[in-house]
């Protein structure tokens, strides 16, 4: 049990982590900021927060546990405007979805109470963003991806662990480096993709027409592109130089599946579409693959 839990950002994911923390009686009190102060009133009214803080440090003053809800570029300001107030004992954790920059904006930030800082990142959210959308088991049965560094202090990163395990979420381990190559891959690439394919429609004479044509494939495929344009442009910065790789190789796959199709090898094409349907159909999302 936690007695305050300061909450920066009282958006989608930090309000859903408030809630969460209420519903499983696992903090007492909620103190929370945000830069919009309707956004800090509107969670007030919700019952996500208790109390409204006029800035980060007062939100975070008298917390034992500090949850930093912020796009990933205002992660080093916030955690300097607040390094105050950090103790050895506090836990401090982010939900950004970019991890090596959060951890140099750490140790910048933070300096000598670096430790007390444990990079999370849970593997979930919605295409809508704020406080009206945050909901209790947002957090429940999804993968959260801790990112502890040489200086993370032990008790914190048990701390944190045991706190993810009670909300209902599967917790691992890995180091921020080997976090943003993988999430390259399987997030902020199809991410990329669907910003990128309703561009290169509506950018069309007849893309509106098309549109209205589209069916639930393209519904289910572009939804993650009504996302936040202002995260996703943060994320997509972050983590641009193992995007880009990504995006290489993806190229590299389309431009041999589109040879075939010019050649009209219908084999060579099946076979490629062959490999990528049963693949697809024998993954499960959080799965360890054997």
């Amino acid at each position: 049990m936690f007695e305050q839990l300061g909450l920066i950002g009282c958006g989608l994911m930090g309000g859903s982590f408030a809630l969460a923390m209420k519903k499983a009686g696992l903090v007492k009190r909620v103190v929370g900021y945000s830069k919009s102060p309707s956004t800090t009133d509107r969670a007030r009214q919700l019952g996500v927060i208790d109390v409204e803080a006029p800035s980060a440090l007062l939100a975070v003053a008298g917390a034992d546990i500090v949850l930093v809800a912020v796009p990933v570029a205002a992660t080093e300001a916030t955690l300097k405007a607040i390094k105050h107030l950090v103790t050895p004992q506090m836990l401090i954790m982010d939900v950004g979805s970019t991890k090596a920059d959060v951890v140099q904006a750490a140790r910048r930030a933070l300096r000598d109470q670096v430790g007390s800082f444990v990079p999370a990142h849970p593997i979930t959210g919605r295409e809508v963003s704020g406080v009206e959308h945050a909901e209790a088991d947002l957090y429940s049965g999804r993968q959260v991806i801790l990112t502890p560094t040489e200086r993370t202090f032990t008790a914190q990163l048990q701390q944190a662990q045991d706190l993810w395990t009670a909300l209902g979420s599967r917790v691992s381990s890995m180091s921020p480096e080997s976090h943003d190559a993988a999430f390259a891959a399987v997030s902020h690439l199809p991410h990329l993709l669907a910003f990128a394919m309703m561009n290169s429609i509506t950018g069309q004479v007849h893309g509106d027409d098309f549109l209205s044509l589209a069916g639930p494939g393209f519904r289910d495929f572009t939804r993650i592109a009504a996302s936040d344009p202002k995260v996703w442009r943060d994320i997509l910065l972050s983590n641009r130089e193992e995007l880009i790789a990504q995006s290489k190789l993806f190229q590299q796959t389309l431009h041999t599946i589109e040879q075939a199709m010019q050649k009209g090898d219908a084999q060579a094409l099946e076979d490629m579409l062959t490999l990528a349907s049963e693949t697809r159909a024998h993954w499960r999302m959080g799965a360890k693959r054997k």
